[in-house]
C-alpha cells in the first residue's frame, strides 16, 4: 500500500472515478494500484505524480510497518506486566 499516495488523493479531493478518467484507465485497476494489490507502471507513476504535483518516489513509498500488529504486541506486553494471563480462551485476568 502507498500511504502517501492515499493521503495526497484525499487532500486533493479527487475521486477515484474522476482520476481514472484523467489517467485514461479503468477504475478497478486504479483502485488495485492505490490499495497496493497491483504494482504501478513507471508511466502511471509519472503521470499521477504530475497530476498531484508531488515527488513520484515519495508518493509511491511502501508502508513500512503494521500499526495493528504493533498495537496488539503492546497490549500483550502490558497484560504480562500486570500479571494477567494472555490466553485468549481465558476471560478473567489471572491473580
Amino acid at each position: 500500500m502507498y500511504p502517501n499516495l492515499r493521503i495526497e488523493l484525499w487532500k486533493a479531493g479527487i475521486r477515484q472515478n474522476r482520476l481514472a478518467k484523467m489517467l485514461e484507465m479503468d477504475e478497478t485497476l486504479l483502485s488495485r494500484v492505490v490499495n497496493g494489490y497491483r504494482q504501478a507502471s513507471p508511466q502511471f507513476r509519472s503521470k499521477l505524480a504530475a497530476i498531484l504535483q508531488r515527488d513520484e518516489t515519495w508518493l509511491f513509498e511502501e508502508a513500512e510497518h503494521n500499526p495493528t500488529a504493533e498495537s496488539a504486541e503492546a497490549g500483550t506486553k502490558a497484560s504480562k506486566d500486570l500479571g494477567w494471563s494472555v490466553d485468549p480462551r481465558q476471560t478473567e485476568p489471572s491473580q
